[in-house]
């Protein structure tokens, strides 16, 4: 039996399908599955323990190179994707993201089961045969095992599993060591997001990692995917806060993670990250439900303000309410309930 799972982006989601790969994997052993996936979350499911291949769509490369001009270059790999794509005949495809840019890709598969949710958003549900309902109130990671529940799988447990790595392993280790980290006596910021609206003052991350700093002597690393944002956080500190920005690839922010005593973040991937490789997550959030997309399983603790418009799903904002209410030492009184517990 051939599968195809279809989940482009982004770093969340991707790792919110990784216990339906898991379900997947048990309900048919013997079968090759494929992921599709694009080149931001590549690093999430790439030498995965149970895929048999992955594909990786470069889009917004091909997408960037047009509006560029360059018309050759990304239209033969685009051919050449979509050969790779339809070498194997697939018994089974479930598109996971439910969107045009998805849909596409299942339609070129050639597939026979074409599984996806009942949905015509962008028009995704037109290139599928068989379809499932869509139940938005509950969490993604439930909503997408609703899949393989769909095709037999008795699920019980969410199984986050991400794919080894040595070297991934021994450059995270490598940076514990740099900084003088011990295993679980450290705590992890994760200041970024890519809505404008999910972001937290930078005066309050200082004055957070101040006050734990000195009042709970434990050290505090900043992460992030480039250094400067979060220098704009650790300039205004008075004491040290150790900035990765930049530092890490996905992996090995895992196992830095992994080794954190928590992670404090606004609702984003690494949030995610942080919450699959079992450590407490606090997070804070707006715009967006928690109910939804917040950090999967126990041992978490969500901050939100509740005012009326939230969440309300805004990238931009006026006022940016929601997380401006958000005080320092409401999330430090987070932080010492979990390092008491």
């Amino acid at each position: 039996m051939n599968i195809l799972i279809v989940k482009l982006s982004a770093i969340g989601d991707v790792i919110h399908t990784l216990p339906s790969l898991a379900e997947l994997r048990r309900l048919y052993p013997d079968a090759h599955i494929t992921w599709v996936v694009e080149e931001d979350a590549a690093d999430l499911v790439n030498n995965h323990p149970f895929l048999d291949a992955v594909l990786v769509s470069r889009r917004k490369s091909w997408i960037r190179d047009f509006r560029n001009g360059r018309i050759k270059q990304p239209l033969r790999e685009i051919i050449s994707f979509i050969r790779t794509l339809r070498q194997r005949r697939y018994d089974l495809v479930i598109d996971f993201h439910g969107l045009f840019k998805s849909s596409v890709i299942v339609f070129f598969s050639g597939g026979k089961r074409k599984l996806g949710y009942d949905s015509l958003q962008e028009l995704s549900g037109l290139f599928l045969n068989e379809k499932i309902a869509e139940n938005m109130n509950k969490h993604a990671v439930e909503r997408y095992l609703d899949f393989p529940r769909y095709l037999g799988a008795k699920t019980e447990n969410a199984q986050f599993v991400l794919p080894p790595d040595k070297k991934d392993e021994e450059e995270a280790k490598n940076l514990i060591h740099k900084y003088n980290l011990e295993e679980k006596k450290f705590i992890a910021i994760s200041p970024i997001a890519l809505w404008e609206t999910k972001l937290w003052d930078n005066k309050k991350f200082a004055c957070l990692a101040d006050l734990i700093n000195n009042e709970m002597r434990m050290k505090v690393i900043f992460t992030g995917s480039e250094k400067k944002p979060i220098e704009s956080i650790t300039s205004l500190m008075t004491t040290e806060g150790i900035n990765l920005g930049g530092m890490t690839t996905l992996l090995n922010l895992a196992c830095i993670y992994k080794k954190a005593r928590l992670v404090i973040t606004t609702d984003s991937g690494p949030m995610h990250l942080a919450a699959a490789v079992g450590t407490p997550v606090i997070a804070l959030f707006g715009p967006t439900d928690p109910a939804r997309t917040g950090p999967y399983g126990s041992g978490h603790e969500i901050i939100r303000t509740k005012i009326d418009c939230s969440p309300c799903f805004l990238k931009s904002c006026p006022t940016k309410k929601c997380m401006e209410d958000i005080s320092c030492e409401q999330v430090f009184t987070k932080v010492k309930k979990i390092e008491e517990g």
